[in-house]
């Protein structure tokens, strides 16, 4: 008797996934186009499932050589689950592969806003970095097409088929993170970020906040050490109204600095908006003790009081 073809999408795609760990990689392309075309045909709106399926097949172009149609399902993955960090891998390989390096450079560095410890897009953007300096000089930044700014929010998906081995358990995860953000930056990273966090500073005074914040993730990954770049990019959340961004941002500024009076006024403004009048109000005294005549953050302070009574 003849084995059963899977007859639902989520037969089709383990049976996709299971081609893929065999190394039968267009056997797995044909098999996830099957379970696209089935549930596209449902007509119910799953764009998850959908999303993955794209990116599944992708991986399979991309196995096969064929980035440009890998190129192309990664686009329609992202297009349904934006940020999804397994498509946007995909593709930065695929752009390499074809020497598109500034493009692979922005998904790579988007990858590294949703989560700085992903080895693969940590030694891509390294790589694509180098690429791009031997073939614009110094000025290379100025060849990049505008990198997404990444929410706080966005979920870190981490759809991976059999053979990827991506999936990682919450310790060794935590470990990873520990190191890259304990890594000790060169000389000329320093530098970088430097000359980044003054370039997002120059558009903060031009009122571009949302182009600074983008100057500001650059400066972060070439350095994390800067406790200035933080708060400046949590007044760009403010003015923004990005209240939990911003709260990160000062609580990752004071832990580089506690005495980061900006950063404290900052994080106080921001729980105020949120409505978390109690922490607001210990923002401030702790700024006032480092600062006890500071006209803002006494004013603040009667604003708050008064909320919270």
């Amino acid at each position: 008797m003849a084995p059963k073809l899977p007859d639902s999408v989520e037969e089709l795609r383990a049976a996709g996934n299971l081609s893929f760990r065999n190394g039968q990689f267009a056997e797995a392309a044909t098999l996830y186009s099957r379970a696209l075309r089935m549930l596209q045909a449902q007509g119910s709106s799953d764009p998850e499932k959908e999303s993955v399926l794209y990116s599944n097949r992708a991986a399979c172009h991309l196995k096969d050589g064929n980035c440009i149609d890998c190129i192309k399902d990664c686009t329609s993955a992202l297009a349904l689950v934006p940020f999804g960090m397994k498509p946007l891998l995909r593709r930065a390989s695929a752009y390499e592969a074809l020497e598109k390096y500034t493009l692979a450079y922005v998904d790579y560095l988007t990858v590294l806003q949703i989560d700085d410890s992903v080895t693969s897009a940590l030694e891509g953007s390294s790589r694509m970095t180098r690429a791009l300096m031997d073939s614009f000089g110094p000025e290379w930044r100025q060849k990049l097409p505008s990198i997404p700014l990444v929410p706080v929010s966005a979920q870190k998906r981490w759809e991976c088929l059999p053979s990827e081995n991506c999936k990682e358990t919450a310790k060794s995860k935590s470990k990873e993170t520990t190191a890259t953000k304990s890594r000790v930056p060169s000389a000329g990273d320093v530098e970088r970020a430097r000359v980044l966090k003054e370039e997002g500073n120059e558009l903060v005074k031009k009122g571009n906040h949302k182009q600074a914040i983008e100057k500001y993730n650059e400066s972060l990954w070439f350095s994390n050490l800067e406790s200035a770049t933080y708060s400046n990019r949590a007044l760009c959340h403010l003015v923004l109204k990005q209240y939990k961004e911003a709260v990160k941002d000062c609580t990752e500024a004071l832990t580089l600095d506690g005495k980061n009076v900006k950063a404290f006024y900052r994080r106080a403004q921001a729980y105020k908006a949120l409505k978390d009048y109690k922490s607001s109000f210990a923002d401030i005294n702790s700024l006032l003790q480092i600062e006890p005549r500071n006209g803002p953050a006494q004013k603040l302070r009667q604003e708050v009081n008064r909320s919270l009574n």
